[in-house]
């Protein structure tokens, strides 16, 4: 339902921004000069693409950690792995599907915002990881995920880099691949009783 609502979005915005694309297009035009700009500025480069590497490298260092021990474990952190990599590499594929222009020139498509896919995979893979590892966790992550989703699609809209509809697209993209691979890698949430450990 998710990516389906993603591909929808992005056939209906791909000509032209949509209403509220425009208006706080119009309206960020003040925002970014201010204090405003400077808090997004300094979001867009601590909440973007290093998220997504550094989970990856923790991932892989974590998955051989295991699997030398012959720890059950190197099964789950190994196949959140691959979701995370599905999840964030939708907006490079999507991106020349679609060729949205951004607000502003630049050097690269808008729809969907890589920035918030970066978050966006990063938060879901941790979530699912937490599921099956730290279960007492998952709440925590699941309400920072929100947190710094909203925030990095704030800071994105502020700096007239994305539309609004490129952040919307993006949450829809990565939760929809995200939700079609977790049954298909075998991740669904387990059972209580079936949380890996390494007793």
């Amino acid at each position: 339902m998710s990516f389906t609502a993603f591909v929808v979005l992005g056939i209906m915005v791909r000509t032209g921004p949509a209403s509220v694309d425009q208006a706080l297009h119009e309206a960020a035009g003040t925002w970014w000069r201010d204090d405003f700009g400077e808090a997004a500025a300094v979001l867009s480069a601590v909440l973007g693409p290093p998220l997504p590497s550094l989970l990856g490298g923790g991932l892989i260092v974590a998955t051989v950690v295991f699997r030398r021990r012959s720890d059950p474990r190197a099964w789950v952190t190994f196949r959140v792995l691959v979701l995370l990599g599905a999840c964030r590499i939708t907006s490079a594929l999507a991106k020349p599907v679609f060729n949205r222009e951004r607000p502003l020139e630049h050097g690269d498509l808008s729809y969907p915002s890589g920035h918030v896919a970066s978050v966006t995979s990063t938060g879901f893979a941790a979530v699912v990881l937490c599921l099956w590892l730290a279960p007492r966790l998952v709440v925590v992550v699941r309400v920072v995920t929100v947190l710094l989703t909203v925030l990095i699609c704030a800071a994105r809209v502020t700096l007239e880099v994305h539309w609004l509809t490129d952040t919307v697209g993006s949450i829809l993209a990565v939760v929809g691949v995200g939700f079609l691979l977790t049954p298909a890698l075998r991740l669904s949430p387990p059972r209580p009783q079936h949380v890996v450990s390494s007793s």
